[in-house]
């Protein structure tokens, strides 16, 4: 895979790019992680690539033309026999809310490129016309797309093959089944009088395998139960999980009654 992120700050990325888990790939060239400053490309002797906003208002806008530019630039650069249109990725608090699925939709890519914005934000005619994708990783808003882009990336790499020392811990990461994680433990098996579940010491798999994925219905119920409307279950987890709500609500009731403990 080929990333290029368009940034004002190329400097944000060095550490991040050569760290750890994306460093790693990187060196085995499994992914290519190139930073572009488009205020290379604002065609001014002033480098201006902002102006203030047509109608009024607060904050400066970003310009078409250096964005534009740098995206053509990009393409241009390409390897021989590179073909297709890549994904090009503008990091926005107005974006579609950043997901695992979409992280995997994204790993299967061979070309992504990330625009960060900054100020009030971008001229809407890069949304329109240059844009395939717009990602949001929250509802609140920061100083810039940088660290957006740098989440975004951090998840779809470690997805590529080949990047994750044992293939198998993605694919049992939270939400890749819509799911939160089961818990996990190590040694020792009994810490400061805290035992590790028995049956992780049993050498059952199957019912190791069981036990993961009731806890994970569990703790996604108790977490976060709207993933749960979207989760592939089989019909007697929904009883189980049916059984549960029923409980809970009766729980509450409880807590209602006038002179309740």
């Amino acid at each position: 895979m080929r990333i290029d992120v368009l940034t004002l700050f190329p400097e944000m990325f060095e550490g991040v790019f050569g760290a750890s888990i994306l460093g790693k790939a990187r060196e085995r060239g499994i992914v290519t992680l190139n930073t572009v400053n488009f205020r290379a490309f604002s065609g001014n002797k002033h480098q201006t690539v902002d102006d203030t906003p047509y109608g009024g208002g607060g904050g400066m806008v970003l310009k078409p033309e250096p964005i534009f530019a740098a995206v053509e630039h990009v393409l241009s650069a390409r390897p021989a026999g590179e073909t297709g249109r890549p994904r090009i990725i503008l990091m926005c608090p107005q974006g579609e809310p950043f997901t695992q699925q979409k992280a995997a939709e994204l790993a299967r890519e061979s070309h992504l490129i990330f625009i960060c914005g900054h100020y009030e934000g971008f001229d809407e005619r890069i949304r329109e016309h240059l844009a395939t994708d717009e990602i949001s990783i929250g509802d609140y808003v920061l100083t810039g797309g940088e660290l957006p882009a740098m989440v975004v990336i951090d998840a779809v790499v470690r997805l590529l093959p080949g990047v994750l020392g044992n293939e198998r811990s993605a694919a049992a990461d939270s939400f890749s089944d819509g799911l939160l994680e089961h818990p996990h433990y190590t040694r020792p098996p009994v810490f400061r009088g805290w035992a590790v579940p028995e049956v992780l010491l049993s050498g059952h798999h199957a019912e190791i395998e069981k036990w993961r994925r009731r806890q994970s219905l569990e703790r996604t119920f108790l977490r976060r139960p709207d993933l749960l409307d979207k989760a592939n279950l089989t019909a007697e987890e929904r009883e189980w999980l049916e059984q549960k709500r029923r409980e809970a609500a009766g729980m509450s009731d409880v807590r209602r009654e006038p002179g309740a403990d």
